[in-house]
């Protein structure tokens, strides 16, 4: 068990992130911090009330500055405006890079030693200008995007296939929007090769749906977008980290050369441990896989390009 995780944002994503952190015992306290005052702290006190029903000892409390998060072990970022109908990850860009900038010179000034894991969006995008104003090296920046869609992935072949979700293996790569690379080589149900239990045709919708699996929540929420797999895909990271459990997932980091790229976030196969990214994986891919990667990182480096001209 880690000493404090804190979450920044106390909306939707980040109040679901800070309970099931408590829920799961993962630090001695979980803070949460909001600009709106009163909402992280009634929302904390009302998660801490959970506590002797669901039976964890996780102390959860609410903040609008950043004194209690002093010296956090992780940082899960989730502040930010969300998605409505009609809306790309993109359009986010302006406004959500300037909440990301100021929210990481807090955590330099705070917690200089933290794991920082973004999940605002465009994530990419975020990601990178959470290392910037941050300074944190590669391995201490992560962005939560290929466990949520690979999770997306799974559940709709589970939903094809009529079989446990827990049998399907699976991995989705590259950028957090409609370029991203679900791969097709790698997608096995207990060892079985997707593609002899289920045709082209029904494979290639499945892949349609997961590039656009936010939406497809946001168009129906109407005022907000998605938060219940959100949360649990950046839990999951935070418990790799912080059991040291060397886990697989496929996380946003800062390339150096991995898969002949540099200098932007991607979502790779990561090994996550008790330092953050302990590894890169590189695995091999086909020639389509491997066109559709740099497809999608090219749409990563526009967004990159945005942001410059944006000064971030």
């Amino acid at each position: 068990m880690l000493k404090l995780i804190t979450v920044v944002g106390a909306g939707n994503v980040g109040a679901t992130t800070a309970q099931r952190l408590a829920e799961k015992e993962l630090a001695q306290r979980v803070v949460m911090v909001d600009v709106v005052e009163g909402i992280p702290q009634g929302k904390g006190l009302d998660q801490w009330e959970t506590a002797p029903i669901e039976g964890f000892d996780s102390r959860v409390i609410g903040t609008n500055g950043y004194a209690e998060t002093a010296n956090s072990d992780i940082v899960i970022i989730t502040a930010g405006i969300a998605r409505k109908p009609g809306m790309s990850r993109d359009d986010l860009l302006s406004t959500n890079a300037g909440i990301v900038k100021q929210v990481s010179e807090e955590i330099k000034k705070t917690s200089p030693n933290a794991i920082v894991i973004v999940v605002s969006n465009p994530l990419d995008a975020m990601c990178q200008v959470a290392k910037k104003f941050t300074g944190f090296p590669r391995q201490r920046v992560l962005g939560m995007a290929g466990v949520l869609d690979t999770a997306r992935y799974r559940a709709f072949l589970a939903e094809a296939l009529n079989l446990s979700v827990r049998d399907i293996q699976a991995m989705v790569l590259g950028g957090h929007g409609d370029t991203m690379v679900p791969l097709l080589s790698y997608t096995t149900v207990s060892g079985i090769p997707i593609t002899q239990l289920l045709p082209k045709a029904t494979l290639d919708p499945i892949i349609e749906r997961t590039r656009t699996g936010g939406a497809e929540i946001v168009k129906h929420l109407k005022t907000g977008s998605a938060y219940y797999a959100p949360s649990a895909a950046a839990v999951q990271m935070a418990e790799a980290i912080a059991f040291d459990q060397r886990r697989v997932l496929p996380c946003a980091a800062w390339l150096e050369g991995e898969y002949k790229m540099s200098e932007l976030f991607l979502g790779v196969p990561c090994v996550l441990g008790r330092n953050g990214l302990e590894k890169i994986l590189e695995v091999e891919l086909t020639s389509s896989e491997r066109a559709d990667l740099g497809k999608s990182a090219d749409a990563v480096r526009e967004l990159n390009q945005a942001l410059a001209k944006l000064g971030y």
